[in-house]
């Protein structure tokens, strides 16, 4: 289990260009961006450049990071959209995607050049606002801020043990919905957010 940081310290000393609650940051936030990265990709080539790139984004724009609050989201849409360059770049690539299909044998590879990420996205994201509103939130706090159970238990005044069950529900929602929609396969870039 990761040590909890002081993440409005950790910007603090980050906007006052201190490398040390840059490296502190890194060493919190790199295995979860790293499981996600290979998660998202199907593979690990690759992911420690992505990783670095985003970690260099957020050097160069300590200065406007201030909310602690709204970090976590922050760092992983950075992540994600590092992510789907380098995916729409690996589908440009034939040998490339040659092995995307074989590790994965993934619909949303075959949808993604006729319909585009985004439109699948949206679709997902539409389920997402079906969701009774409890779950609703503690599965965007999870999977779209990347908050842990005990993050969102703390926050929202709740047991862990509620947010796994919230979470559980969210996702067999989303498995029931997008298998009627023939889009099984996007559900596994929501889990591991």
């Amino acid at each position: 289990m990761r040590p909890e940081i002081n993440l409005e310290k950790i910007l603090f000393e980050l906007a006052n260009d201190d490398p040390m609650a840059m490296d502190a940051l890194f060493s919190h936030y790199y295995p979860r961006l790293y499981n996600f990265s290979r998660a998202f990709l199907k593979m690990e080539d690759g992911i420690d450049d992505i990783l670095q790139d985003v970690f260099l984004k957020i050097w160069r724009n300590r200065q406007n990071i201030k909310n602690a609050h709204t970090f976590n989201s922050y760092l992983f849409t950075i992540t994600k959209n590092h992510l789907l360059n380098e995916l729409r770049s690996r589908l440009n690539n034939q040998k490339i995607r040659d092995q995307i299909y074989r590790a994965s044998a993934a619909k949303e590879y075959l949808l993604f050049e006729n319909t585009g990420f985004e439109e699948l996205q949206g679709k997902v994201e539409l389920i997402v606002n079906d969701l009774p509103s409890k779950q609703k939130e503690i599965f965007k706090l999870s999977r779209f801020d990347g908050l842990s159970h005990k993050e969102i238990a703390e926050q929202m005044n709740i047991t862990t043990k509620t947010v796994e069950y919230h979470i559980t529900q969210a996702i067999k929602f989303l498995k029931e919905k997008l298998e009627i929609l023939g889009l099984i396969s996007l559900l596994y870039f929501y889990l591991f957010i």
